[in-house]
């Protein structure tokens, strides 16, 4: 199931996706969800247990700018198979450049804040949640670099979905021209202020995605499906008269990360320091109803 779930045909993301794209002009209950971005949320590993910097690396607490999802799933107990919960989004995919991809084209891209999910709750199959599983495809962030001595602030694209299709995508006015497909791990930084952009690619398994359930509920390799637990269940009985609002807190605590040349704390990539881990650091969702 897991495999099947990340090779759904392109007509199946299209339907799910669409769901998300009701109008706003009716009177019934909907479920939203929005995204937070915090600083200061534990810094957890794969396991999601709290984890220090990695020896010989440094780290960064971006500034995050905007956040995509690909795949976002409630689930019922820490024994849901990833794909057995009540599925709510599942972006468009693509295999133009190949092999099944996000295609990064279509993806709905959100601020902090910002609705990225609206549908109605009679969609949301009635029962008790305890988890919510969110595929993240696409982070926005803006970090310091040094060179020759100085500060600079840019502004870095990530793209962390199992696999993404991108024609072309853009920082500012600088514009990077990939079409095909990148895997897990690829970035592109433009500096804000000066004529400079590059892109690159993180290691293969570098990145990091916090799942708690890992012993009961498994992720696939390289997919980026980050598991955060309600602090109290979410019920969901079929007879809601008010909205429930969903936020997905995502921890941004020191989650730009790479390996070290010059000691310094400082990400100097003119001297060879490349980018290790551009993960979500945990996951945790709240409700209102």
């Amino acid at each position: 199931m897991k495999k099947i779930l990340f090779l759904l045909p392109v007509i199946i993301a299209f339907a799910i996706g669409s769901v998300s794209c009701n109008s706003d002009d009716t009177d019934e209950p909907m479920l939203i969800v929005k995204f937070r971005f915090d600083p200061n949320q534990a810094r957890l590993n794969n396991l999601g247990a709290p984890v220090p910097i990695a020896s010989g690396n440094a780290a960064q607490t971006p500034a995050f700018n905007t956040i995509s999802s690909h795949y976002l799933e409630f689930a019922q107990t820490a024994y849901t198979q990833l794909g057995e919960g009540t599925v709510l989004y599942h972006a468009p995919e693509t295999t133009q450049g190949g092999a099944n991809a996000i295609d990064f084209s279509q993806s709905k891209i959100v601020s902090e804040g910002e609705v990225f999910l609206k549908i109605p709750l009679r969609s949301v199959t009635a029962g008790t949640y305890r988890y919510v599983r969110c595929s993240l495809g696409y982070q926005n962030f803006g970090i310091s670099v040094r060179s020759n001595g100085a500060d600079y602030d840019g502004t870095l694209a990530s793209f962390v979905g199992f696999n993404t299709y991108i024609g072309t995508h853009s920082i500012g006015n600088n514009f990077f021209t990939v079409d095909g497909n990148r895997a897990q791990g690829y970035w592109a930084f433009a500096l804000d202020d000066v004529p400079y952009q590059t892109s690159g690619q993180a290691p293969a398994g570098a990145t990091t995605v916090p799942n708690p359930l890992a012993a009961t509920s498994a992720i696939p390799p390289g997919s980026c499906v980050v598991t955060g637990q309600f602090l109290n269940d979410l019920q969901i009985t079929g007879n809601e008269t008010d909205d429930v609002v969903v936020t997905l807190s995502l921890s941004v605590n020191h989650s730009f990360e790479w390996h070290e040349i010059n000691a310094d704390g400082k990400f100097e990539p003119a001297i060879g320091e490349n980018v290790v881990d551009m993960g979500l650091r945990g996951l945790i969702p709240s409700f209102e109803q």
